[in-house]
């Protein structure tokens, strides 16, 4: 039971083909991605994510980006999360808001621009 629900989590997070790495030969997506399995594995309905695209190179960002939004949706989980990156902010983010040292500068939903 549990390796077959290890093996979905896998497969949700894209690292099946990595089951029988080790955690500490993985690059740093995929141990973000790891750690995204983790913490599905005790089925969360709220996600708590601190800069999850800190160090990772625009493409792995893009991926995160795509990998996030997707488990969000196929889980309805609430993902709540801090990011200084706002190409990935205004790309993912459904409210935003905005704070310097507690205090709310601004509240709202994202703008998306149209692609030129």
């Amino acid at each position: 039971m549990a390796l077959r629900e290890t093996e979905k989590v896998l497969e949700d997070v894209g690292l099946s083909d990595q089951a029988a790495s080790l955690a500490n030969s993985l690059s740093h997506g995929d141990k973000k991605r790891l750690e995204f399995g983790i913490t599905l594995g005790n089925e969360p309905q709220l996600l708590l994510l601190d800069e999850p695209t800190a160090g990772m190179s625009p493409e792995e960002t893009e991926a995160t980006m795509l990998l996030i939004d997707r488990l969000a949706k196929e889980r309805t989980l609430t993902v709540l999360f801090t990011e200084h990156d706002m190409g990935f902010v205004f790309g993912i983010a459904k409210k935003i808001t905005v704070l310097h040292q507690g205090a709310v500068l601004a509240e709202g939903m994202p703008t998306r621009s149209a692609e030129p």
